[in-house]
């Protein structure tokens, strides 16, 4: 028996290499456990370091590479790799959830994140601590982030080749794509764009923001179902041959329903529906409600699932890419983008394939059906428009196209004329630009007010988040000193250097991410969790006194806070995440809004702040502050919309005397945007996306007024 067991041991030690390597590949997983669990509890910590960042994606880069490995079959018993694919997938279940809780680790997953040197060199690290020496080609080149991209990644769902293999009529015909007839155009010397967009920044109270409308001949929807009058107009504009919409609609005033519909009226099918992950079980439940003749299928994955054959197709945007190709090829008669805002980043991958898709449907079908709909065209600036526009067809990168141009030729007007800017407005609204306000057509929904409700912070948390602004404060108070004593142009200046305070905020908040002390994100964070309790608190008051109530944060620790509160005092609650499979978020809030007993639901700012219907709340609480007002507005308006019979009343927490208070003033005061290039409102337009920004400004300028300025040399 002895020498049996030298033999086996022997055979073991003499095995050839590739055998040795094959079974000691399982021990990359274990390494990869270990390192992501390390990610985990930086997290959990909120001690996102630089270092951490570089681990999370040497893990993710590793982890691809492994499953790849893995599903080719290469060594090991069938058992075996499953075992091993079932070990990977709660690995990526790590990381997905780790991501949620801060945005520079969920930037990494995005598509287009590009994987830095130091996380390639440490997932090389990673796999010969567990015994595998990678192989130089093994660690590609930058290029490699964008391989989600790449033909190789794409795939063809079986019932898509099924649908085209059936009946061979069913293949798309562009032969009669619309071939454009040129004409002289006496604008083509000028720059024409910044113009237009400009139109809009100078529109002035009363000026109109919607198309003209035809009135609608009825308006029921068959099935019992009747639309509302301005929901009918939408809809008869396409009967009459409208196809192209940027639905701006103020949020809950029912755009799934108008664009299904408007759909059926102008016979776009197929129809290609682009959402956001959170809604597109929603949207295949609004097609079966309002056109339940026409089958919709969701894409979810690979697409193994879908119905190739039906007349309604959705999909997300984070599968988007691997659909692109087939997507494109498909014959669809009309596309709707929903969320419209969420492209209006023309770098990111996203942005770029819903641009391909719209540009393709239009060079091939004759007229298709292309709507946009967001309640929140803009959020950040004036120049957000320009993605939704391009997406539909009314100008490319550099000049206005088809349509709008020989509008604005009509017009007889270049931008030298002081009345070119009100008529080249006209002409891009009138190519189908439609915004109504629930003010103007939807008086039967009920009020809604913001109102805040200071609280006070304090113990401990309270302490360490003042002595944290004053640190930051003083941070910046030091940078501003020392500009000021480095400064050679010789200019005095008597007081505070107002101009200096806003090049030292702009170089603190370009450097928060890598600074390893605290900056005005971790803060408002931190903010967050020390709310978390109170907020919680509030909210199971309001719900065992005026019934269900909506629960918003914005970071996934200050929901499980939220959530721990209500668990110790005895109120149940649905959980609304974007880590979430959509039946499982479904299943969530049918809860929330079918059973009486479920009293909160508490739902994530950016996973449930859109496409979700809870009009069965009249109540809700905003743990945490956005940083626009265009989010804190989806958010709400889940229970403010169509079907709502009470005033609703939106809570916000402020943490007294920090930067909570002054966010909050700063996000009310930025709310113009839409209102003056939409709504022809006389508030002054403003730019979102500085809020941060002005909130250092603030804080800076309040730390250099409570000590003497002597002035610049």
């Amino acid at each position: 028996m002895a020498r049996g067991g030298q033999r086996q041991a022997g055979a073991r030690r003499t095995a050839p290499r590739d055998q040795r390597r094959a079974r000691s590949r399982g021990d990359v997983v274990a390494v990869l456990a270990r390192a992501v669990r390390e990610v985990e509890a930086a997290a959990r910590r909120g001690r996102v370091t630089p270092a951490v960042r570089t681990q999370f994606q040497a893990v993710a880069l590793l982890l691809r590479e492994e499953r790849a490995r893995i599903q080719a079959g290469t060594g090991g018993s069938d058992g075996h790799r499953a075992e091993q694919l079932k070990r990977l997938d709660g690995i990526a279940t790590i990381l997905a959830t780790t991501a949620v809780r801060d945005a520079a680790l969920l930037a990494l997953l995005a598509e287009d994140a590009v994987a830095s040197d130091a996380s390639r060199t440490l997932a090389r690290e990673m796999q010969r601590a567990a015994g595998v020496e990678p192989a130089p080609e093994e660690v590609p080149p930058v290029e490699a982030p964008a391989a989600p991209a790449t033909p190789e990644r794409r795939v063809v769902p079986q019932s898509v080749i099924s649908r085209q293999l059936a009946n061979p009529f069913l293949a798309p015909d562009f032969s009669t794509a619309p071939q454009r007839a040129s004409r002289p155009r006496r604008l083509a010397g000028w720059e024409l764009l910044g113009p237009l967009l400009s139109s809009f920044e100078r529109a002035g109270s009363g000026d109109p923001a919607c198309m003209p409308l035809p009135a609608p001949s009825s308006r029921s929807a068959g099935e019992g179902l009747e639309l509302m009058p301005h929901q009918a107009q939408l809809v008869a504009a396409a009967a009459a041959g409208h196809r192209t919409f940027l639905l701006a609609d103020e949020p809950g005033l029912g755009k799934t329903a108008q664009a299904l519909l408007a759909a059926e009226a102008a016979n776009a099918y197929p129809l290609l529906v682009v959402v956001p992950n959170v809604v597109k079980t929603n949207w295949a439940r609004e097609a079966g409600r309002w056109t339940p003749h026409r089958a919709a299928t969701v894409v979810q994955g690979d697409g193994d699932t879908i119905d190739g054959f039906a007349d309604v197709i959705v999909v997300n945007y984070e599968v988007l890419d691997r659909h692109v190709g087939w997507i494109g090829d498909f014959g669809f008669r009309g596309m709707v983008v929903d969320e419209a805002h969420f492209i209006k980043n023309k770098s990111s991958q996203r942005s770029q394939h819903v641009l391909e898709l719209s540009e393709r449907i239009r060079s091939r079908t004759p007229r298709p059906l292309l709507m946009a709909l967001t309640g929140t065209p803009l959020i950040n600036d004036i120049e957000d428009f320009r993605a939704i526009w391009q997406f539909l067809g009314w100008i490319d990168e550099t000049k206005p196209l088809g349509d709008l141009m020989d509008a604005l030729e009509d017009t007889g007007l270049t931008p030298a004329d002081p009345g070119f800017y009100p008529a080249a407005r006209s002409c891009v609204i009138d190519l189908g630009i439609v915004r109504r306000r629930k003010v103007d057509v939807a008086a039967d929904i009920p009020a809604r007010r913001i109102a805040d409700l200071p609280v006070e912070l304090d113990g401990p948390a309270g302490r360490s988040i003042r002595a944290a602004e004053r640190d930051l404060a003083r941070r910046m108070v030091a940078r501003y000193e020392t500009a000021l004593a480095n400064r050679s142009s010789g200019v005095d200046v008597e007081g505070i250097d107002t101009d200096l305070v806003r090049r030292v905020a702009r170089s603190e908040l370009k450097d928060a991410t890598a600074q390893a002390g605290e900056n005005v994100f971790s803060m408002m964070r931190r903010i967050g969790r020390a709310k978390a309790g109170l907020a919680a608190d509030y909210a199971a008051q309001l719900a065992r006194s005026a019934g269900k109530v909506v629960f918003f944060a914005k970071h996934v620790d200050v929901m499980d806070a939220a959530e721990d509160a209500f668990a110790r005092q005895g109120v149940r609650f649905s959980s609304i995440r974007g880590d979430q499979t959509p039946a499982s978020r479904q299943r969530n809030i049918d809860a929330f809004v079918d059973d009486p007993d479920v009293a909160v639901a508490v739902c994530s700012l950016t996973a449930a702040g859109v496409g979700l219907n809870l009009q069965v709340a009249s109540n809700v609480v905003l743990a945490e502050l956005s940083w626009t007002d265009a989010e804190q507005t989806q958010a709400i308006d889940r229970s403010h919309r169509i079907g709502q019979t009470e005033p609703v009343t939106a809570w916000r927490i402020i943490a007294a005397q920090t930067i909570d208070a002054r966010i909050a003033e700063l996000i009310d005061s930025k709310a113009g945007l839409a209102a003056r290039a939409l709504d022809g409102s006389d508030e002054e337009v403003s730019s979102s996306a500085d809020v941060q920004l002005e909130a250092l400004v603030t804080l800076l300028t309040d730390a250099l007024s409570a000590v003497p300025q002597s002035g610049a040399a």
